[in-house]
């Protein structure tokens, strides 16, 4: 169930952490595409050693970084768990050195930061036994040209019963989640894809969670019966409806992969999100530890200025809702929960005055929202006698820009009165 908290927390770390890290190989897709074989990539098991694992240091990073929340991918499609599930065998406690609970220290060091706990699950399972059973009901009508993978499809008949006891598997590590580290505020599902909603059960899942958790909020990936939804690594042109969240990594990968070494800068970070807050979505940035627990540097640098940036911002972006629609003012906006107040991000120094459109209402004041120094401004053209309003021109000095964005406060009289219209032909001119 969708919970205010979310709507107004613009920014989550995602956390992509497991054995994958040892060898810096993609997450389970590695071995699903062959480019390292399942053997070689289980063998991770024995190189993972959590030896820096400093959750509290994570914690308090995430929150000098502005975020309000953290999602760690407890099990990825690989099925290793990072927590000591009595369902099967095969988690860090049980196979890597690591030999410990994971979550636990992650969920405590977040609710001492006052950060909302996010988990991880992937409702697919490429090493479980009975996973690779049945086949999706489409594809069974396409047996001729289906590509089949050995960790998604059965390698002879179905076994109905088999993927019987995968859901009452999968249902019994939902539940030690969700009863050994509760509460948890937000369940971040993954891989629903492989099977239909009907085989998952998932509308009986959502039931179960919605009358026994009704304070956890769900991702989009159950096949619809989430609270919202996460369009992955591109910002949308036109956002989803209702509540979102851009999920993004900060290189190329999701997990540590050091030869990836097309970082977004900073400056595009920021950028990101800013468009991000401006269209009324969450952002949650990836972040992908070594296997020992450290988080690469330029990933905190990037976390560190991203905070640097929030810091004294803080009113243009929590609590906000999504600004001006595109082509009011050439950069993002947000607008304060009374409509009164519009943020405007200006990126870079402007190369002369600001132009922004279609606002109906008298200017208050203009200021720059760190510094608060106050900014001349005037309201050219239009048609008022019309209810036609003029261009609304800012003046922003290089002296008072800041870097990477500049934000600028435009304080209105009364709620936001927005020109929406295709424009018109003045007929009676004063």
């Amino acid at each position: 169930m969708m919970q205010d908290w979310f709507k107004q927390a613009k920014l989550g770390i995602f956390i992509h952490w497991g054995i994958y890290a040892v060898k810096g190989v993609g997450e389970s897709w590695s071995f699903y595409h062959g480019s390292i074989s399942y053997e070689d990539y289980m063998a991770q098991c024995e190189g993972f050693t959590a030896k820096n694992y400093d959750p509290e240091a994570w914690a308090e990073l995430f929150k000098r970084a502005g975020a309000r929340y953290a999602v760690l991918t407890t099990k990825h499609h690989d099925g290793v768990a990072l927590w000591d599930t009595k369902q099967n065998d095969l988690s860090v406690v049980k196979k890597t050195p690591a030999g410990r609970d994971l979550i636990k220290p992650y969920v405590e060091a977040l609710h001492k930061n006052d950060l909302k706990v996010g988990l991880y699950y992937s409702h697919l399972d490429w090493s479980h036994p009975d996973y690779a059973t049945v086949y999706r009901p489409d594809e069974r009508e396409k047996q001729d040209t289906l590509q089949k993978n050995r960790f998604t499809h059965p390698s002879g008949p179905e076994d109905p019963e088999a993927w019987e006891r995968f859901v009452k598997f999968h249902r019994a590590q939902l539940e030690e989640l969700l009863t050994n580290f509760g509460p948890v505020d937000l369940l971040w599902f993954d891989g629903d894809w492989e099977r239909s909603s009907e085989q998952w059960r998932f509308p009986e899942m959502r039931r179960w969670l919605d009358e026994n958790y009704p304070n956890t909020i769900l991702n989009s990936r159950m096949w619809g019966l989430g609270d919202y939804a996460t369009p992955e690594q591109g910002i949308p042109v036109i956002p989803p409806k209702g509540p979102w969240e851009y999920c993004v990594t900060m290189n190329n990968s999701w997990g540590y992969q050091p030869r990836d070494i097309y970082y977004k800068s900073p400056e595009m970070i920021i950028w990101m999100f800013c468009e991000t807050i401006g269209l009324g979505g969450n952002m949650l940035l990836d972040i992908g530890p070594m296997e020992d627990g450290t988080i690469p540097p330029e990933e905190v640098e990037r976390l560190e200025k991203l905070g640097q940036f929030i810091s004294g911002n803080e009113e243009a972006i929590y609590p906000t809702t999504a600004g001006l629609p595109r082509g009011h003012f050439y950069g993002p906006t947000t607008l304060a929960q009374d409509r009164s107040t519009i943020y405007l991000f200006q990126f870079g120094k402007p190369q002369g005055e600001i132009p922004v459109k279609g606002i109906r209402n008298k200017v208050k004041r203009v200021s720059v929202l760190k510094s608060g120094a106050e900014l001349t401004h005037k309201k050219l053209g239009g048609a008022p006698w019309l209810n036609i309003p003029g261009i609304l021109w800012i003046d922003l000095p290089e002296e008072l820009c800041e870097a990477p964005a500049t934000v600028i406060k435009l304080e209105l009289e009364g709620e936001l009165d927005l020109y929406r219209e295709q424009g018109a032909v003045i007929t009676d001119n004063e």
